[in-house]
């Protein structure tokens, strides 16, 4: 079955040491075998203690957002695969506030267990959260160039939806002020729309 494959990926993911810089645990969201993939930048913090993704203030307003749309948490975090760029905390930022951004070998690392899991998944509709993780999927400065719309991601290893949101951070100001209050709202009904979103 294609859980007992899901588990047995997530088991292996969380004994990964591959990234020397990076602090553990390994965070992972619910086993769960969906047709929606939402992939976030990195746990914070307080995700280590916590031990679930978005687990902390930025969930919150993530889980506002899902819940506007008609899912609340528990219900997305039992039919939504909840994956990311990095799974591990990369340590606070020593230049400025905020959490330190992955550098490209901590991505790479991580990026083998995010194919795989498109392997297992099979997902119709990925909802990457934030700069860095709709960095892997689409080209854009802004987010004001990608957010509010659908897109088709038609690789060799993933033919699947993708919509993007920005990040919910407390830090971020983009999504309390225009044109990034309406795209947030543009992008959520796109979601809405989505068969895969219709289904949960």
């Amino acid at each position: 079955m294609i859980l007992d494959k899901i588990i047995k990926h997530q088991t292996q993911l969380q004994a990964c040491t591959k990234c020397s810089q990076m602090i553990q645990p390994v965070i992972t969201g619910t086993a769960v075998n969906a047709s929606i993939m939402l992939i976030g930048q990195a746990p914070g913090i307080h995700e280590g203690k916590i031990k679930k993704p978005f687990g902390w203030t930025a969930g919150k307003t993530l889980f506002k957002w899902f819940e506007s749309i008609g899912v609340d948490e528990e219900g997305v975090r039992s039919q939504v695969y909840m994956s990311a760029v990095c799974r591990c905390f990369p340590g606070k930022n020593k230049k400025s506030s905020g959490d330190r951004i992955p550098n490209k070998i901590e991505i790479a690392n991580c990026k083998e267990w995010l194919e795989k899991e498109y392997q297992l998944l099979q997902p119709k509709l990925i909802i990457p959260i934030g700069k860095l993780a709709i960095s892997q999927y689409l080209q854009a400065k802004k987010l004001d160039e990608v957010v509010g719309k659908q897109f088709v991601i038609d690789t060799p290893h993933l033919q699947v939806d993708c919509i993007p949101l920005p990040h919910p951070s407390g830090l971020s100001t983009w999504f309390h002020t225009e044109p990034g209050k309406t795209l947030l709202t543009d992008a959520l009904g796109l979601i809405k729309k989505h068969k895969s979103w219709q289904n949960l």
